[in-house]
């Protein structure tokens, strides 16, 4: 049987997608950096047997933002393009016919106005989203032979059971009774489920459609503030929303940054932008009907904290 090779099994998205694949019938082989567990194999104990008996490799592993800014450039750079370059090289030289690159709208774009399509001309300014850029254009100026697939795929925030994200942070402000003061700000941001990107990454495995970029997300964006009321009315608890004038809080946000405060300028504009993204084309091209309900993800990504 044809497996299908994943790197970065132990992170969010790949403890997601293993299981959700093998209930679906697949036969799954973990590459991670070491060899702990049955069913895993090394970046440097990778053979061209390993690649050549496998259909598809999905690139799940990367260095992620780090918000506390502690990380130096040349991480993002060595994990998230140097290895992507190394495996793809591999890939072009083997029998496997798929390759899927997990990248990121950061690889876009960091500020988005309007919807963020896949013809947008990239222009990242982090780190994070120029390594992923400069790996996405790497892989593209190859020459892929025929029968051979690339899907690059950008995925919005992604959240689900187990993530630690903002999502929780915010969950923790209602749960705890803490006024959320950015009732003023009205913006519009994409989520993804977890599940969701699942039966995505499924779909490419199984359709095949044409190579290339392709954005993910949810159907509906939604604003910071009826997210906070949607954790709210999970927990039965209503929130307090308060319309803080806007000059007040950058105020406090710049306050924030010279006291190494958790709440500085770049965390107000993480709550306050919008960053909306199209899934039209992934969601044509694999012949994606059914709604992809936003509120109900978030709603079940919610309830998950609620157990903890």
């Amino acid at each position: 049987m044809n497996k299908i090779i994943i790197s970065g099994a132990s992170g969010f998205v790949g403890q997601n997608l293993i299981p959700y694949l093998e209930g679906n019938g697949l036969n799954v082989i973990a590459l991670s950096r070491e060899s702990k567990v049955a069913k895993t194999i090394t970046y440097d104990g990778i053979s061209i047997d390993n690649w050549n008996n496998a259909s598809t490799f999905v690139h799940l592993a990367g260095k992620a933002h780090d918000l506390k800014k502690t990380s130096d450039d040349s991480a993002y750079f060595e994990v998230n393009r140097d290895l992507t370059i190394k495996l793809f090289n591999q890939f072009l030289k083997s029998d496997c016919s798929t390759f899927i690159f997990m990248s990121s709208v950061k690889a876009a774009a960091d500020e988005v106005e309007g919807v963020l399509e896949e013809s947008y001309i990239p222009d990242p300014q982090t780190p994070y989203g120029k390594s992923k850029r400069e790996a996405e254009e790497y892989l593209l100026a190859q020459n892929l032979p025929h029968g051979k697939n690339l899907y690059i795929l950008r995925p919005c925030m992604i959240h689900g059971s187990g993530n630690k994200g903002n999502l929780n942070l915010l969950y923790q402000v209602v749960k705890n009774g803490i006024p959320y003061p950015l009732g003023i700000y009205e913006n519009k941001r994409s989520f993804l489920s977890i599940q969701n990107l699942n039966i995505i990454i499924a779909a490419f495995i199984k359709q095949q459609p044409a190579s290339g970029i392709y954005h993910i997300a949810d159907d509906e964006p939604i604003s910071t503030s009826d997210l906070i009321r949607l954790i709210g009315a999970v927990l039965k608890k209503k929130p307090m929303i308060l319309n803080v004038p806007k000059p007040v809080m950058q105020g406090l946000s710049r306050l924030g940054g010279m006291l190494k405060a958790p709440f500085d300028t770049n965390a107000l504009q993480k709550l306050t932008e919008s960053y909306v993204v199209s899934n039209k084309k992934v969601k044509e091209s694999l012949n994606i009907t059914q709604p992809w309900d936003t509120i109900a993800g978030l709603k079940k990504t919610i309830e998950s904290f609620d157990l903890k």
